[in-house]
């Protein structure tokens, strides 16, 4: 008789490595593992062609490996070409959460031009192993031309099969695979036995596994670890077991061609084994057949979706809308939030300085060729730190050390950026005056922070007088000593040229009645100087002895009102001024018309007070502050929108690790400061300032044993400045305090004007609504703390942020928590109460303790009704991205200075502006991005009116134009 078995169901093996670039040991210890890994993986490669790899989807790892062994790139390019080795999309894989949108976008510029360069990327959205996924992951990867993705972390419960579509805020989808029984390395265990049979029987395990999840279709069986390469001789190995399963197929069916009643009882005991694999499939797809192929041969022929696609609801396969946070099949990991702090704010900062300063600059006002390998190298500095085991300060101290050295440099070369472009410019601005920047697409009027010489006042290049207010005034001295007459040389050959202590001589003086030599510094001097007419002025007086005085010129610290227009260049000159009635400095009489008092801007009082009913209120108009006693603040707006006792700092234990926070199990909170210390900084007319000082006793360390917190504490000072500033609808803070305690959290408390339900946080190019909770189930408690980049709001009240910061809806939605600051002392803690594994090597992380100063900048925004209704996104932009000012370079005290023109103006409620960069075509590229639940409209122009148009925008949508100037054109991707 013929007895014949279930037919084959296909596991397709990808072998990989998950490549960690910096973690539990710093970048180039790693590498060195690198290199040693490929050299074998190549050789591998190119000796079998029937060998498949799959190279963790980013090309950095090529890259470090080429820059040492570079007679290997030949190789690596044919590998690529023949479809062996599978590199890209991305540069790195990056967190998405703590970095901004556009490095997403360029890590996956830089990663698919590089794989096209060494032969062809891999068009495949793998995100093997980072922390949970932002929102407009799917419309960032249409954009790049990828239908298909690839995710372990963050898939909600709701997912309950292989693949699902995910579909990004303006409803672009990709088909995405999800990785269940395992993860990356699901099938890592099919070979840890070069046997053929054993091979056969896992690999058939696994398949039984998978077809739970996914009944019919290939199978995907990712074989690979970190840091690890396939055992020798791989696709030997799986031949040999396919081609065992056939033999004992095909023996069976041949003996029962003989009637043995054992043989055909042997097959129909194999057929029911073969049925035991997956008993729900159909019958000619329970046999398990192997082959090796990359992961893009995987996706090859699946069906998936075109760029921008917008899939239809009501589908009949799973849908997952915006962001991947949840615990339920696999630990996200969030602590990496908030551990070392100190990274998030240095990224965010140079994110911004390279995105919104320097590539503005270059594409508007010049320098492209010689600016383009710096702002490149910055960008490349920048995708590096976003990695997901890099800015997540998820490492050990070495790790963070070298993360932290790499922002700084791309943080450098945007500034260095800057200056190419705005010296020249400088250069015809007198050395007393300062050239501006705003780099908002709208016009703004803002005031700024600038020191000038004492005695001078500020006039615009029309003229008109620009308003001012004194805040301070320093002089200060380099040298005061007594000198012999005979040892007057010595001294003098301090001196050179106009040079002195670093500064320049502006003027000197011999001062008989005291036998005084005064020297005046500042940064730039005109002065016609001989040190020789000092010594001789000196010697014609006889005098035995000298008293030496070294000072700079009297300088103020003043806040100045000037408006710049849209990504425009304004100079503003400073004149001899005559003091104002009200203690503020006015042009005088002849250089501008004098003011008798500094006009306050267009709904605003005279003056923003701090003196009005107590010693502890501001107040501009627009929105009232009140300092209490205890150090809290009450706000209200000018519509009626009130927020009582914000501000509290609250303290509380930390017995996790940098992935995952823990408090103790007898948790103390230190909430209430044993003294409180208020005063006023300044007031005026166009800012206010106050500064409120408390001490608190916090507990200096963990007891991981006792479960609980010392008893010895350390006091701790915390300053909170307070300011508000005229025409500014929000109030700014800055908290400082200096940390000299380990394993704890730092949280600013900030009762809401109503109770939340949810919170809506900017994220990337994305405004993502969350609800209170968070979804459980996998081996991690699900802590509530989400991720904001720019702001959050709930209950009537927006935060405005400096950079990625933890925050927390608290007391059943009373209260907003933002997270200042978490001390850890471990990278992974094996007992972790919050987490059932380890998440990493148990190892000692002093400096995650974040010991010393920490400073915390942001401001508070109130608002009634609906945030997308209530300017919250233009309060953003403009505590974001201040004005930057460049001090005067000229020596032409008079000069006019030249300020060229050439800004873009970009309107539209809802649209914001987040990349302006000069890519070699007819104009500048523009970056716009809908943040609005509804349709917009973006209206474009330049600075003198041309290139206007609308450009209509559906919800949430990212749109790159090209700008181009006079020509009045534009061109859409």
């Amino acid at each position: 008789m013929t007895v014949r078995g279930p037919g084959p169901a296909e596991l397709v093996i990808v072998p990989h490595t998950h490549w960690d670039r910096e973690w539990y040991q710093p970048f180039q210890r790693f590498r060195l593992r690198l290199v040693t890994v490929l050299d074998r993986l190549l050789a591998q490669l190119a000796d079998d062609p029937r060998a498949r790899f799959t190279l963790d989807g980013q090309t950095a790892a090529v890259d470090d490996y080429l820059a040492i062994r570079p007679e290997q790139d030949g190789l690596v390019r044919d590998l690529v070409g023949r479809g062996q080795l599978a590199v890209g999309p991305w540069r790195v894989l990056a967190d998405s959460f703590l970095c901004s949108g556009e490095n997403l976008l360029r890590n996956l510029e830089f990663g698919l031009r590089r794989a096209d360069d060494l032969g062809g990327a891999m068009r495949v959205g793998y995100l093997p192993d980072q922390f949970g996924h932002c929102a407009q992951l799917p419309q960032i990867l249409a954009i790049a031309g990828i239908k298909h993705a690839c995710v372990w972390r963050g898939v909600p419960e709701a997912v309950d099969g292989t693949w699902f579509w995910w579909v990004a805020p303006d409803g672009t989808a990709v088909r995405t695979q999800y990785l269940p029984e395992g993860g990356y390395g699901g099938a890592a265990g099919v070979f840890a036995e070069a046997d053929p049979a054993v091979v056969r029987r896992r690999a058939a395990e696994h398949a039984r596994a998978l077809r739970h999840w996914q009944p019919e279709g290939r199978l995907l069986g990712m074989y690979g670890t970190d840091h690890s390469a396939p055992v020798d001789d791989l696709a030997e190995l799986v031949e040999a077991a396919s081609r065992s399963a056939e033999r004992d197929e095909l023996a069976l069916i041949e003996a029962a061609q003989d009637g043995s009643a054992q043989v055909e009882a042997d097959l129909v005991e194999a057929a029911s084994r073969s049925v035991a694999l997956d008993e729900a499939a159909p019958p000619e797809q329970q046999e398990i057949r192997m082959r090796l192929d990359t992961l893009a041969g995987f996706f090859s022929g699946l069906p998936g979706t075109t760029p921008g696609h917008a899939i239809a609801t009501g589908s009949s396969v799973t849908e997952i809308h915006g962001e991947l946070r949840s615990h339920a099949r696999a630990n996200i990991l969030p602590g990496v939030l908030s551990a070392r702090i100190g990274l998030k704010q240095a990224l965010s900062r140079a994110e911004r300085l390279v995105e919104r300063y320097a590539e503005p600059l270059v594409a508007l006002y010049g320098h492209p060729f010689a600016s383009r390998p710096f702002l490149n190298l910055a960008w490349e500095r920048l995708v590096d730190s976003a990695c997901h085991d890099s800015v997540t300060g998820c490492g050990v101290d070495a790790t963070a050390d070298q993360v932290a050295a790499r922002i700084a440099e791309a943080d450098d070369l945007g500034r260095g950026v800057v200056d190419l472009v705005l010296s020249p410019v400088a250069a015809t601005v007198p050395d007393s005056g300062h050239l501006l920047f705003n780099p908002s697409p709208r016009r703004r009027a803002e005031v700024v922070t600038l020191t000038l010489p004492a005695g001078r006042t500020l006039v615009a290049a029309s003229g008109e007088a620009v308003p001012c207010q004194v805040l301070d005034t320093e002089q200060t001295s380099y040298a005061d000593e007594l000198v012999p007459a005979a040892e007057l040389d010595r001294y003098l050959r301090k001196i050179h040229g106009r040079e002195l202590y670093g500064l320049q001589i502006t003027a000197w003086a011999i001062e008989a009645d005291t036998q005084t030599i005064v020297f005046d510094l500042a940064s730039a001097s005109d002065l016609v100087f001989d040190v020789a007419d000092v010594r001789d002025a000196a010697v014609a007086t006889g005098f035995e002895l000298w008293r030496i005085r070294v000072r700079t010129q009297a300088r103020n610290t003043v806040a100045a009102r000037v408006e710049v227009g849209a990504l425009g260049l304004a100079a503003v000159t400073a004149v001899t001024a005559v003091p104002a009635a009200d203690g503020s400095e006015a042009p005088a009489a002849g250089t501008a018309p004098a003011l008798a008092a500094v006009p306050a801007p267009t709904s605003a009082p005279a003056a923003i007070a701090a003196g009005r009913g107590s010693l502890s209120d501001l107040d501009n108009g627009l929105i009232h502050v009140a300092l209490r006693s205890d150090g809290l603040l009450d706000v209200r707006t000018a519509d009626g929108t009130h927020a009582a006792g914000l501000g509290a700092v609250v303290d509380g234990g930390d017995l996790g690790d940098e992935y995952n926070y823990a408090p103790p199990t007898h948790d103390h909170h230190v909430d209430t400061p044993d003294e409180v210390w208020n005063r006023v900084r300044w007031s005026g007319p166009l800012t206010g300032a106050l500064e409120s000082v408390r001490w608190y006793r916090w507990p200096r360390h963990g007891d991981a044993e006792a479960g609980r917190r010392s008893g010895a504490t350390a006091t701790t000072e915390v300053r909170t400045g307070v300011e508000l500033r005229a025409g500014e609808p929000f109030v700014r803070l800055t908290i400082s305090f200096d940390n000299q305690c380990d394993d704890h959290r730092v949280r600013l408390h900030l009762p809401l004007p109503r109770p939340a339900t949810h919170s809506h946080a900017e994220g990337q190019f994305a405004v993502v609504d969350r609800a209170r909770h968070a979804e459980g189930g996998s081996g991690e408690r699900p802590v509530p703390t989400f991720p904001a980049h720019g702001w959050v709001a709930a209950g009537g009240l927006a935060v405005l942020l400096d950079h990625v910061s933890e925050y927390e809806l608290v007391d059943d939605g009373r209260t907003l928590a933002l997270t200042l600051l978490r001390s850890v002392g471990l990278l992974s803690r094996n007992e972790n109460a919050w987490r059932e594994e380890p998440a990493g090597p148990q190892m000692a992380t002093p400096g995650a303790q974040c010991r010393g100063l920490r400073t915390v900048e942001l401001a508070l925004f109130l608002y009634e009704g609906e945030w997308h209704e209530s300017g919250l996104l233009e309060a953003a932009e403009r505590f974001r991205h201040p004005f930057t000012a460049v001090p005067g370079t000229g020596q032409d005290p008079e000069g006019v200075p030249e300020v060229p023109a050439g800004g873009i103006e970009v309107t539209g409620r809802g649209i914001v502006l987040t990349s302006c960069r000069d890519v070699g075509g007819d104009g500048p590229e523009l970056r716009l991005v809908a943040l609005t639940p509804g349709p917009a409209t973006a209206t474009v122009r330049s600075e003198h009116g041309d290139g206007d148009g609308d450009i209509t925008m559906r919800p949430w949508q990212i749109m790159s134009i090209t700008a181009r100037g006079a020509s009045g054109g534009r061109s859409e991707s």
